[in-house]
């Protein structure tokens, strides 16, 4: 009997192509904000896009390491709020939308990212 293969979520929602779409536009989306767009100000914004595609394409099982720092090291220094997160998380579901992307693989990636909120937020489980 053959086991069962299962597509990972990187593969359902299209591979590097489409995590590297989306995050193309999520960013613009959020360098639009008020609200979050001082925190890249000074920022490398190619390179700072280059590691959030990596770490998205991990977070959604591909099959690369990623060798960042953890969620909260990259954060700790930001003060970043619940609603900054949420203005994210939000211009990540624009975006995905936008790319008329299946509610079905938004829900799973939504569920995906905002695991890591309490780890941004430096907020002990």
């Amino acid at each position: 009997m053959d086991a069962i293969q299962t597509e990972t979520l990187f593969q359902r929602m299209g591979g590097v192509n489409a995590v590297n779409a989306a995050v193309d536009i999520f960013y613009e989306k959020v360098m639009q904000d008020s609200r979050i767009n001082n925190f890249f100000r000074h920022i490398d914004m190619n390179r700072q896009s280059g590691k959030f595609k990596v770490f998205l394409a991990c977070a959604f099982g591909a099959p690369i390491q990623y060798g960042g720092r953890s969620m909260r090291e990259a954060h700790a220094h930001m003060n970043l709020t619940a609603e900054h997160f949420d203005a994210v998380s939000g211009h990540l579901i624009d975006t995905l939308l936008e790319l008329q992307v299946d509610q079905s693989l938004i829900d799973e990636i939504i569920y995906v990212t905002t695991k890591t909120k309490n780890e941004v937020l430096g907020i002990s489980e």
